[in-house]
């Protein structure tokens, strides 16, 4: 599905007192639509915060993984292709956010308080936090919001290109078999799609 796709009946219903299915809230997000992200999170984060919960015994360590998983499941959002609900997709993504965790946590070197040697002054240990900070992945939702943004507004011929690259992976050739033209021609469209969106993005 192109995060570009036409959602009108999905705007439309965003004004109905009835709720809309995630479904329909899935394509309104993937179109763009913030509100329609917003509420998908709502909807789910509890039952996935509780099943990554189970996954770190710790709360603090879940709530970072929340926060990993909806950051994940919005800069992915347009690869989710419906094969399962939006729910089993976001949590899947939740618990592999807290596994990750989990991991960081057994891999990263801990010196024991008994461990100084004789005669020496126990030092907390000092230990590099390499994650992005609030700020940083609010400046990546901003930057993510913007390029789709950016993608959503190229011609039609451009915008294909780019998102058989971004979304599909395509590599130049299966894009020019995909479309129907020729390798040239297909490097040339990447070429003035990167430079609008440069443009856009500057």
């Amino acid at each position: 599905m192109s995060s570009c796709s036409a959602i009108s009946d999905a705007v439309e219903l965003s004004d109905s007192p009835d709720p809309m299915s995630d479904d329909v809230l899935v394509a309104a997000a993937q179109a763009g639509q913030e509100w329609a992200f917003t509420e998908l999170c709502t909807r789910n984060s509890q039952r996935v915060f509780s099943m990554i919960f189970r996954v770190t015994k710790n709360r603090e360590d879940a709530e970072d993984a929340l926060q990993s998983s909806i950051l994940r499941a919005l800069l992915h959002l347009e690869q989710f292709d419906g094969r399962s609900s939006f729910a089993t997709w976001f949590t899947r993504i939740g618990i592999n956010s807290a596994l990750m965790i989990l991991r960081q946590k057994r891999f990263r070197p801990e010196n024991s308080i008994d461990s100084a040697p004789e005669g020496e002054g126990w030092h907390p240990l000092q230990i590099a936090d390499y994650a992005p900070n609030p700020e940083e992945r609010y400046a990546a939702y901003e930057r993510s919001t913007h390029l789709n943004t950016a993608i959503c507004q190229l011609p039609v011929q451009l915008r294909s290109v780019v998102e058989l690259a971004k979304t599909e992976g395509y590599s130049i050739k299966q894009i020019a078999q995909k479309m129907g033209i020729s390798v040239p021609a297909t490097k040339s469209r990447l070429g003035r799609a990167k430079a609008a969106l440069r443009k856009s993005m500057t």
